[in-house]
């Protein structure tokens, strides 16, 4: 018997436009589909005008479902594995069926389509190159320093979620872990209230006490070159000014640090940046 083909389906994170032609088909085509929340997936297939048999497939029920439906694929099925918002296997469930799938040699089709921290990344601004994802914080505080001082160390621009009841405290380890770094807060995207919020941790801070967040949250932090204190001489004056003024230091500060470093007198590093 001929297996089936296991479909790894975007779904819209926000506007119900996101969809793709490819995704409605497929979803029209395939024998089951796998959601991680069945009632959610149902307003989309409604809206589709798309009916057919979901099976929940989630994070507490994974290792139980994931069973069954690679037995459905082995047997000629096609499922299509769709999540609440977005693409399968990024912060969500998906990667646990698709490493069984590969086990069982199961083809597996990504349909590409609306992904959260892509759309954030493309319109912050910063660095699009090179970038890290650390998807949501450890909750475990000993976790959560271990994995701040991972992204201080990281040169790239990272992005980060969080859900709006954490963001204040989240955005408060960041600036007392990583300094007053740049950064941008993208929020609610593709939906009526979308829109990015740019600047320092500490004026993001400010506006948010009076603007209390609401709705789904995407941190993009600017990727910052961590130099060794040994190697702060190297850099141009103008490096190295930026070097402690990324750490939040005031003018006065910076001037004093960096003719401490160059054993010069202060004096002649302030007429420099008159």
């Amino acid at each position: 018997m001929e297996k089936g083909i296991l479909y790894l389906v975007a779904t819209p994170i926000g506007n119900l436009e996101d969809i793709t032609l490819r995704a409605i088909k497929v979803l029209k085509e395939v024998d089951l589909i796998a959601a991680e929340d069945t009632r959610q997936t149902l307003k989309l297939l409604n809206h589709l005008e798309i009916s057919k048999p979901l099976i929940s497939y989630h994070r507490h029920n994974e290792e139980v479902r994931k069973e069954i439906l690679i037995e459905k694929l082995l047997n000629g099925q096609n499922v299509a594995v769709v999540t609440d918002a977005g693409t399968p296997a990024i912060s969500d469930p998906g990667e646990e069926i698709v490493k069984k799938a590969i086990e069982n040699e199961i083809k597996i089709v990504p349909i590409p389509g609306a992904c959260a921290l892509i759309n954030a990344l493309i319109a912050s601004g910063l660095d699009t190159k090179e970038f890290s994802f650390y998807a949501f914080l450890p909750l475990n505080k000993k976790l959560r320093k271990n994995k701040l001082e991972e992204i201080k160390k990281d040169g790239k621009t990272v992005i980060l979620y969080e859900a709006p009841h954490k963001l204040m405290s989240t955005l408060d380890d960041i600036l007392k872990n990583l300094g007053d770094r740049y950064i941008v807060l993208a929020k609610e995207l593709t939906k009526i209230h979308e829109s990015f919020l740019r600047g320092n941790v500490s004026e993001i801070l400010v506006n948010l006490e009076k603007n209390p967040p609401k709705g789904e949250y995407i941190i993009l932090i600017k990727g910052e070159k961590i130099v060794e204190e040994n190697e702060l001489n190297k850099l141009s004056l103008e490096e190295h000014y930026e070097f402690y003024k990324n750490q939040g230091l005031e003018k006065k500060e910076i001037i004093k640090k960096i003719a401490k470093d160059r054993n010069v007198s202060k004096n002649e590093i302030y007429q420099k940046f008159i």
